[in-house]
């Protein structure tokens, strides 16, 4: 029996083999077929088939000689691209007869579809095509004869590179040993490998049919990968738009395999996400989402409009994004870098109608959808409250910026108990809030994810004058570092952002303890003014940011100053405690 719940099956009779195919899905709405990889079946897609089938008639098959499907016989020659063409458009043609399908493969399963999209008998029956870690052996044979025939340093480390990464391709070309090595122990071992090694979570994939799938599987290489590497065909060129999904931590495949891919496909989106080779059992709610959105612009006869975006659309389209006192400052302006790449972003903030117009200018950058959330981040109730409504309306974060804070200053001895509170329940109790929510819920999901926590130079910068603000903002980067490695093995980044001067509204808003009220808004004047001469603007802050999760970077000191002081905090302490004793300028 299948493992897809609710799946109908039905069987396609096709060059002497029978394949075995589940439906799921209302068969009226647009066709996703998804086809398998080496050594999977069908179920490998099971995870991201239940995510699209609300929306879509998705359909899966098992490959010939794979899972319930039956092998061809002989094996040698029964599994050629041009075989395995023959069966797709049996498939395609006994599920959507009048209208194209849009094609989605994962490794072996995208080798074939580029095949499938780039050939012309398929012509007009591939509405689009998500490759992802696949790719096409055409394409990979020019790419690697441009290598050789004008190498350069550069160009032949990538040729080393990929061949030291296609280290299996050779052993699966040896007579006998893979079938008795998967029909052995390596079948035995490999769920626990893949746990391992990919951290595939545990679960009825792969299913008893793995020794045969693999045996029987060796044959896609034998059969095509040295006749295609040594005469790639020229014509190569795909007829639909392709969406490329690249998991950066692919141990099989380097990404420098894709750079001159535009030559080949006129109409290209690209994706990236951190992540190892099996995506479709790792990452089922980023790929869901990227596959939906890819679709539907192609339904919508505007397949550009998934390609659109700024700086990094490629890694943080379609991503869910929070970020904490958005309403203005770094908080704004990090919303809307994540809204220019194409990501959907919820903006909180006390200040409602601040977040309001940060979540309007967000959708006219680009943002997909972007809501406003009144919220102090000081209150534990209204957090707990923001997590769960966040989680049954929109899904689990795959960003959480932790960026919310207040300004204090003045000597320690005329804080007061009240002032330590009040900037320490914003500071570091709305991180320690949002990263205990939002953090557990992306543990729990297991598909990874980043959390970003704005902290300060003076995390390690102290002062005589901000003895409550930079305790709080080094609480936060201490905080950040050990959440970096509590949830390190659960591909969780954590980064601490620490800015020095910019040019936002904290100084004008900031408290000044000690002084009267006429005095305080004097300094605030003051601090503003230096603030703005200094101008760092804080879009140069909210680059960073994204630049950091792209990196997973774990402390980011942003300004020259901040850099300067990091610097001496770590090897000439003594500098910076000398100047801790300065006079503030106000």
């Amino acid at each position: 029996m299948t493992v897809l719940e609710g799946a109908r099956e039905r069987w396609v009779r096709t060059g002497g083999v029978e394949l075995c195919v589940a439906e799921l899905g209302d068969s009226s709405r647009p066709t996703v077929v998804l086809v398998h990889g080496y050594p999977d079946s069908k179920e490998v897609w099971s995870e991201v088939a239940t995510r699209l089938a609300g929306r879509f008639h998705v359909v899966l098959y098992d490959v010939r000689g794979h899972g319930r499907s039956t092998a061809p016989r002989p094996l040698r020659g029964g599994f050629t691209l041009e075989k395995l063409t023959d069966d797709f458009l049996a498939v395609a043609d006994a599920v959507s007869p009048d209208r194209p399908v849009h094609l989605v493969g994962h490794d072996w399963g995208s080798v074939q579809a580029w095949e499938f999209v780039t050939v012309e008998r398929t012509e007009g029956r591939i509405a689009s095509f998500t490759s992802m870690s696949g790719p096409s052996l055409d394409h990979f044979g020019h790419w690697i004869a441009q290598r050789v025939r004008r190498p350069t340093p550069r160009r032949i480390g990538q040729l080393v590179g990929q061949g030291a990464k296609s280290w299996y391709v050779y052993l699966l070309h040896t007579p006998a040993l893979p079938e008795a090595a998967w029909r052995g122990p390596l079948g035995r071992h490999w769920p626990r490998i893949l746990r391992r090694l990919e951290k595939v979570p545990a679960g009825a994939y792969p299913t008893s049919s793995l020794p045969s799938d693999a045996a029987h599987g060796a044959w896609l290489y034998r059969d095509n990968v040295r006749s295609r590497l040594r005469r790639p065909r020229t014509d190569a060129h795909a007829h639909a738009p392709v969406q490329l999904i690249t998991p950066l931590g692919d141990a099989f495949l380097s990404e420098r395999l894709y750079d001159e891919l535009e030559r080949w496909v006129p109409q290209l989106t690209r994706r990236t996400l951190p992540a190892k080779h099996w995506i479709p059992r790792t990452r089922p709610d980023g790929l869901a989402a990227w596959i939906t959105e890819f679709v539907a612009s192609v339904e919508d006869g505007r397949p550009e409009r998934a390609a659109t975006g700024g700086r990094y659309a490629d890694r943080f389209g379609g991503q869910l994004v929070l970020v904490t006192g958005a309403a203005s400052g770094i908080g704004r302006a990090t919303a809307l870098a994540f809204a220019e790449a194409g990501a959907r972003v919820i903006v909180v903030d006390r200040d409602a109608d601040g977040a309001a117009r940060t979540a309007e200018t967000s959708r006219l950058m680009g943002a997909p959808e972007a809501w406003a959330e009144a919220v102090d981040v000081s209150d534990e109730q209204a957090m707990e409250k923001l997590a769960a409504r966040v989680a049954a309306e929109y899904g689990v974060l795959d960003v959480l910026v932790n960026n919310a804070g207040i300004g204090l200053s003045g000597s320690f001895l005329d804080t007061t108990s009240d002032d330590w509170r009040r900037v320490l329940d914003v500071n570091l109790w709305g991180v320690i809030h949002g990263c205990r929510l939002f953090g557990r819920q992306m543990a729990e999901r297991g598909q990874g994810g980043h959390i970003v926590n704005t902290a300060s130079a003076a995390a390690f910068q102290p002062s005589r004058v901000l003895p409550a603000y930079s305790t709080s903002k080094a609480a936060v980067l201490m905080l950040s570092e050990c959440l970096r490695a509590e949830l390190a093995g659960q591909d969780i980044g954590v980064t601490a952002i620490c800015p020095g001067i910019v040019n936002t509204n904290i100084t004008s808003t900031a408290r000044f303890t000690g002084v009267d009220a006429e005095e305080e808004r004097r300094r605030q004047k003051r601090a503003a003014r230096l603030y703005g001469l200094r101008n760092y603007p804080p879009e140069k802050v909210a680059d960073a940011v994204l630049r950091a999760i792209v990196r997973n970077e774990a402390v980011v000191p942003v300004t020259p100053e901040a850099r300067g002081a990091r610097f001496m905090s770590r090897w000439v302490p003594g500098v910076l405690r000398a100047l801790a004793r300065a006079e503030p300028p106000w």
